[in-house]
C-alpha cells in the first residue's frame, strides 16, 4: 500500500505523464549536473548543493551530495543538515524524497519513488514520496520502494529490498527486508 500515492494521467502506456516544459527542464538539468558536478571532487560538495538548489531543491544546513550520485528530479528532493547521498546512490525522484538531518544513504543505493498502475491500459505512473528519518542508515545497494518511511535510527542492511515502512531504532536486511 503506498502512502500519498499521485496517479499521473496518461493517454496510454507510451505517453510522458510530464509536461513538454518539465521535460525540458529535466535535460537541461541532466546536462548541468554532467558537466558542473559529476567531475567535481568531493571538497567542491557547496558547489553541487548550489546547483541543486538553482534546480528547486531544499536544502537545510550542509548536506554532502556526491558527485556521482544521480537525482532524477532535483525540484523533488528535500535534504537536511548533514544528510549524506552517498557515491552512486540513485534518488528516483519521481515524487518527494525527503532525506533528514544525519542519515546516510550508502554507496549504488535506489530510492525510487515510482511504480506504475498495471491495472490500467494506461499502465498510469504513480509516485508516492520516501521519507528517511534523522540519523537513518540505508546500507550498500538497498532499494526502498515508493511510499516507504524509514525511522530515525533505522539500519536498512546492504542490498536489502524495503517493502514497507521501518520503523524507528530497527534493523532490517534481506529480500524482503525484515
Amino acid at each position: 500500500m503506498l502512502t500519498n500515492p499521485q496517479i499521473h494521467k496518461q493517454v496510454d502506456a507510451y505517453s510522458s505523464p510530464w509536461r513538454v516544459k518539465d521535460r525540458i527542464k529535466l535535460l537541461i538539468w541532466e546536462y548541468v549536473w554532467a558537466f558542473f558536478c559529476s567531475w567535481t571532487p568531493k571538497p567542491a560538495n557547496p558547489w553541487r548543493l548550489f546547483w541543486l538548489k538553482v534546480f528547486g531543491a531544499k536544502i537545510y544546513g550542509t548536506p554532502f551530495v556526491h558527485q556521482r550520485a544521480r537525482i532524477q528530479i532535483p525540484w523533488h528532493l528535500i535534504m537536511h543538515d548533514r544528510a549524506c547521498l552517498g557515491d552512486r546512490a540513485n534518488a528516483y525522484s519521481l515524487g518527494v524524497i525527503e532525506i533528514h538531518e544525519h542519515a546516510t544513504i550508502a554507496q549504488e543505493a535506489y530510492l525510487c519513488t515510482g511504480t506504475h498502475d498495471f491495472d490500467k491500459p494506461e499502465m498510469n505512473l504513480v509516485t508516492s514520496p520516501i521519507s528517511i528519518g534523522a540519523q537513518a542508515f540505508i546500507g550498500a545497494r538497498a532499494f526502498i520502494l515508493p511510499g516507504t518511511i524509514i525511522g530515525e535510527y533505522a539500519i536498512v542492511g546492504a542490498c536489502s529490498v524495503v517493502t514497507k515502512s521501518v520503523p524507528p531504532n530497527t534493523t532490517v536486511k534481506g529480500n524482503p527486508a525484515r
